[in-house]
């Protein structure tokens, strides 16, 4: 059962110090995504973290940045991926990456490329982070189809209450990122909270 933790895209006072307390408490997958933010402001960030936490980043922006700290986890919005030629997967895997992506709608889901090992999918719920977006109203279809080898992992909107669901629909994990960082000081709090409740899944 996965559970990715979706870094806040601003600043957070204390990130650097809340990132290896996560990692402290056991998380696997931290997914880096600062959108507005430059090669030198995460660069710096990523300094701060306890290089033996790197193999549990994925970049979002600043690809590159992967080569440069041994990050081996590239994360694709869904409009850099559709512009991105196969090929260049196909090289990053050869060269020992893991690959994930985001989609919208499940339907997507059966046309991604196979390099991909895993893939966001929401919002499942209304996102605490995004208050206009609207959860998508597929959810329970998953269970309906095959699943191919990408895992799927629920996004938006995920907290303690409702964390299970995505599990019982057929997802293969949650991310989480409001109901981690909306509330300051409460972070590491939040984070066991919902690690629980996978871990409530997985016995």
């Amino acid at each position: 059962m996965m559970l990715v933790v979706v870094s806040n895209p601003t600043a957070v006072a204390n990130e650097a110090q809340i990132i290896n307390r996560l990692f402290d408490e056991g998380l696997a997958h931290f997914h880096l995504r600062k959108p507005e933010w430059t090669e030198q402001e995460i660069a710096s960030l990523i300094k701060q973290i306890n290089p033996e936490y790197y193999s549990k980043i994925a970049m979002h922006q600043h690809h590159h940045l992967g080569n440069t700290f041994g990050i081996k986890r590239l994360h694709y919005t869904e409009h850099i991926r559709i512009a991105t030629d196969v090929e260049v997967f196909n090289e990053q895997i050869k060269n020992g990456f893991i690959l994930s992506t985001s989609i919208h709608t499940i339907s997507t889901y059966y046309d991604l490329p196979e390099q991909f090992k895993y893939t966001f999918l929401g919002p499942v719920f209304g996102s605490i982070s995004k208050l206009n977006y609207k959860a998508i109203d597929e959810n329970k279809r998953i269970m309906e189809q095959a699943k191919t080898s990408t895992k799927l992992i629920a996004l938006g909107g995920i907290t303690e209450v409702n964390g299970h669901l995505p599990f019982e629909w057929g997802f293969d994990g949650i991310a989480v990122l409001g109901s981690i960082w909306e509330e300051e000081n409460k972070e590491i709090i939040s984070f066991n909270k919902i690690k629980a409740v996978c871990q409530t899944i997985a016995q």
